[in-house]
């Protein structure tokens, strides 16, 4: 019965999400009720920037399209560095420690071996997700709350690598010797202690 009613929440939390409107508004930033869409998305650009930031060894990524809604914004980056079937959760648990570290609520993993995901919240209201699709291409992306409606600039943080503005984006073509190689991490030794 519990584990009906958390699934219940997570159904829930994630329909209010992807409507991107309609979620309640609370203290800190990004969730001021006289924020419009552009402070919105600028406040998406940052969670962008830090979640990537925190990712280490660095990864190289590209700004994807970014959509609007009558209240809401969607900004995307699409990372090129190949992200290996051995290393993926490696690079979702990364993520992962990093958003809970930040406060974040993970309303849902997708522990798919093809295509896994998380899909986490802010304190605020902004939906935040990490999807690794074909070819071990990582995909982030954060969905404002309803926000007052006004225009949207494009994202003002340059990429790290080619901008791919006003063309296809690859499949991921750059590689890493940690993020692409095909072993597993080792195991963290154990040392006795006598």
């Amino acid at each position: 019965m519990k584990w009906m009613v958390r699934r219940f929440s997570v159904l829930v939390m994630t329909g209010v999400l992807l409507s991107g409107c309609g979620m309640a508004r609370g203290g800190g930033k990004g969730s001021d009720s006289a924020m419009d869409m552009r402070g919105a998305a600028q406040y998406s650009d940052e969670i962008l920037d830090v979640t990537i930031g925190a990712v280490k060894p660095k990864i190289q990524w590209a700004h994807d399209d970014t959509t609007t809604g009558a209240c809401d914004v969607t900004r995307r980056r699409t990372v090129m560095t190949v992200i290996s079937e051995q290393r993926r959760g490696n690079f979702l648990g990364v993520i992962e420690n990093f958003w809970k570290k930040s406060g974040y609520k993970i309303v849902s993993v997708n522990e798919s071996k093809d295509s896994p995901a998380i899909f986490a919240t802010t304190p605020n209201g902004f939906g935040v997700n990490l999807t690794i699709g074909d070819k071990g291409q990582a995909y982030l992306e954060v969905n404002t709350p309803c926000v007052r409606k006004s225009e949207v600039d494009a994202p003002s943080t340059p990429p790290n690598g080619p901008s791919y503005e006003g063309v296809e984006i690859p499949r991921p073509n750059v590689r890493s010797d940690f993020w692409s190689a095909d072993t597993p991490l080792p195991a963290p030794s154990s040392s006795a202690t006598a």
